[in-house]
């Protein structure tokens, strides 16, 4: 197996755990120092981190499930096209759970270091998920 076909199966398999909500196998695939960035926002660091975005999130939408579209691997890093889909049956960033479907697109960009997730970007399509909760887009 080369290495991209490592990592390419290290992201794929930690998608996986997060789909089914096995967030200790996910955090146990962050290295100690590992950095989230999200867009528009400063970098975070550490898997704890991580691991509060991924509760926040799965609490808003208990069936959140990400649907790998496309992947691409260079060296260290793996480039994944996501489809999101979920439920909106808890409080999720202040708003009340809605019961409505969400679904939309992001694009994350991983580093892998030492067989670990040394670093995440994430842009998501954070407008459209807003809309679709908020009624303003279908």
């Amino acid at each position: 197996m080369t290495t991209e076909q490592a990592n390419v199966a290290l992201i794929r398999s930690t998608l996986d755990s997060f789909n089914a909500g096995d967030f200790e196998t996910c955090a146990a695939r962050l290295s100690p120092d590992f950095v989230m960035n999200l867009a528009g926002l400063p970098p975070m660091p550490g898997p704890d981190v991580w691991r509060q975005g991924a509760e926040i999130i799965k609490r808003g939408f208990p069936d959140l499930h990400m649907r790998i579209d496309d992947v691409v691997a260079a060296g260290d890093e793996v480039a994944v096209r996501l489809t999101i889909r979920g439920t909106h049956l808890g409080e999720y960033l202040g708003l009340p759970a809605t019961g409505r479907v969400i679904e939309y697109v992001s694009h994350e960009f991983y580093r892998i270091t030492d067989g670990l997730i040394a670093a995440e970007w994430v842009c998501s399509d954070t407008a459209t998920m807003q809309g679709q909760l908020t009624g303003g887009q279908a």
